[in-house]
């Protein structure tokens, strides 16, 4: 995994509202750990992250804009200078500029990671494979929730998970994890300042 030094960390959908019991239990509770750690390498490495928030038209939705739900979860709380894209549909490329501004910055490669699995990360997961950019998706800083099919039969979120996977891996994304993508972060860092190096010399 090599990743230019335009890369940004796509954070989706990371926000209070998905704590609500109304998405049932869910897998990988140690997600905003990885998370957590993600961001923080992206920084260190002065790589961009891009924070995705969803911006619901539901009236009853958490994830409305002025419920206690649409604030970021404090684990990726943006820092400043972070760019914060708001959305409405499930992938961040419909309705927003997120791909014009990537267009603009010069971006190949995206690192992505979020909620949920099956949902938004996997919208946004496809949509950008479908508009050519290579995806890594980081499995361990995601999560899933149950699911309950069409004849009521409930599907274990760790089920949703690894099968949403299943469905992105090679098609549209590679899977990676925290560890393989923060080691790349501090490759691409140590290779930058190489070059800053060999040019000031």
């Amino acid at each position: 995994m090599r990743l230019p030094s335009t890369t940004p960390l796509l954070i989706v959908d990371v926000q209070n509202a998905i704590d609500d019991p109304k998405w049932g239990p869910r897998n990988n509770p140690q997600a905003e750990g990885h998370l957590a750690w993600l961001i923080e390498a992206w920084r260190r490495a002065a790589l961009p992250v891009i924070h995705i928030r969803h911006d619901s038209t539901e009236n009853a939705s958490p994830y409305r804009p002025g419920q206690p739900g649409h604030a970021f979860k404090p684990e990726v709380a943006p820092h400043p200078g972070e760019r914060v894209i708001g959305k409405e549909a499930n992938s961040a490329f419909v309705g927003t500029d997120l791909e014009a501004l990537l267009e603009d910055d010069g971006v190949t490669h995206l690192v992505i990671a979020g909620v949920l699995t099956q949902n938004s990360v996997e919208a946004t997961v496809r949509h950008a494979g479908n508009l050519g950019f290579q995806v890594y998706l980081v499995a361990d800083a995601c999560w899933a929730c149950d699911v309950t099919d069409l004849s009521g039969r409930i599907w274990p979120a760790e089920d949703v998970h690894a099968l949403s996977l299943a469905h992105l891996h090679k098609e549209y994304a590679e899977i990676v994890d925290t560890a393989t993508a923060g080691q790349a972060a501090l490759i691409t860092a140590i290779m930058r300042a190489r070059r800053n190096a060999t040019r000031a010399g």
